[in-house]
């Protein structure tokens, strides 16, 4: 089995708390959502379990909007939302802006971790999905890789110039983003894209 097909990381679901004052976020209040890149110094002081729970090196961090608004942020954003704490009987279903997920393909772009490879991956598929990422084609390189030479596709991808347009604005005909295919099967894409939808709290 490869190495990007073993399920080595769960992520913890959002606590519902502000990180700040550590009030419990109630629901119909504003908030803002963020994810928030660990630090080495953070991983390296993890126990084994928790490093295995927070290998894509991302945790989801919420602020109230009026800690927010008094300029409160925590460091290390890559992105962040504004949404609401739906109701009790309500179905949790938060709006994360495609901006977002753009951002998260690009900024991972220099990964090499087999779990944030996967993640990266399956966000270029859900990218895809939504007609915001346009497959090009792919090449294949040759690298080393645990001391051993092997064999890896690429894809090439056009990105839309303005994603807040949607699915129908126009294509980014300059610019090139280049996506490790780590070869997942079915089951480990569902499975990273249930985690990416837990930590994001949101329907993919």
């Amino acid at each position: 089995m490869s190495q990007f097909n073993s399920p080595t990381y769960d992520i913890a679901r959002p606590s519902g708390r502000c990180a700040f004052t550590d009030r419990e976020l109630q629901p119909g209040e504003d908030y803002y959502a963020t994810l928030v890149e660990l630090t080495d110094e953070e991983l390296s002081a993890m126990t084994p379990e928790d490093r295995a729970k927070n290998a894509l090196g991302v945790k989801r961090l919420d602020v109230a909007a009026e800690v927010w608004e008094q300029g409160n942020r925590p460091e290390n954003i890559f992105g962040f939302w504004k949404t609401t704490v739906a109701e009790p009987n309500e179905k949790k279903k938060l709006f994360v802006d495609d901006a977002v997920l753009m951002n998260l393909l690009q900024r991972l772009a220099d990964v090499e971790e087999p779990e944030r490879i996967a993640f990266r991956y399956v966000l270029a598929l859900i990218l895809m999905r939504k007609k915001l990422v346009r497959y090009d084609g792919s090449e294949r390189r040759e690298a080393e890789v645990d001391g051993e030479k092997v064999t890896r596709e690429w894809w090439q991808l056009t990105p839309k110039l303005d994603v807040s347009k949607g699915p129908l604005g126009k294509w980014k005909e300059d610019e090139t983003i280049e996506v490790l295919d780590p070869k997942l099967d079915e089951s480990r894409i569902e499975e990273v894209t249930v985690q990416l939808g837990e930590i994001l709290e949101a329907e993919l």
